[in-house]
C-alpha cells in the first residue's frame, strides 16, 4: 500500500470544540504527516500525508471528530505525493 496526500475541509461545528488538538493526537498516533489548523470561514482544514489505511482511518475520525463536534460535511480533495511533512502540526 502507498502514500498518499489528501487535503480535507470540515464544515460544521468544528471551531472551539478542540477540533486542531484532537485531530493533531489522532494523526500523530496514526504516524500521519501534516497539519491542521482554522480557516476563515469557519472550518477547519487538514493536509495529511502518509499511508493509505492510515489516512483512511483519520478521513473516518475526521467525520466525527471530537465529542463536542458536529461534523456537517467533509470535503476530500486528493492531491499529489509529495513527502515534504516530518511532523503534524496545528498552524494558527
Amino acid at each position: 500500500m502507498g502514500h498518499i496526500r489528501v487535503r480535507l475541509i470540515i464544515e460544521g461545528r468544528v471551531q472551539g470544540v478542540f477540533f486542531r488538538d484532537s485531530t493533531r493526537r489522532e494523526a500523530i498516533g496514526l504516524e500521519v504527516f501534516g497539519y491542521v489548523k482554522n480557516r476563515f470561514d469557519g472550518s477547519v482544514e487538514v493536509l495529511a500525508e502518509g499511508p493509505e489505511d492510515k489516512i483512511a482511518q483519520l478521513i473516518d475520525w475526521c467525520h466525527q471528530g471530537p465529542s463536542y463536534a458536529r461534523v456537517s460535511r467533509v470535503n476530500e480533495i486528493k492531491e499529489e505525493w509529495q513527502g515534504e511533512f516530518d511532523s503534524f502540526d496545528i498552524v494558527f
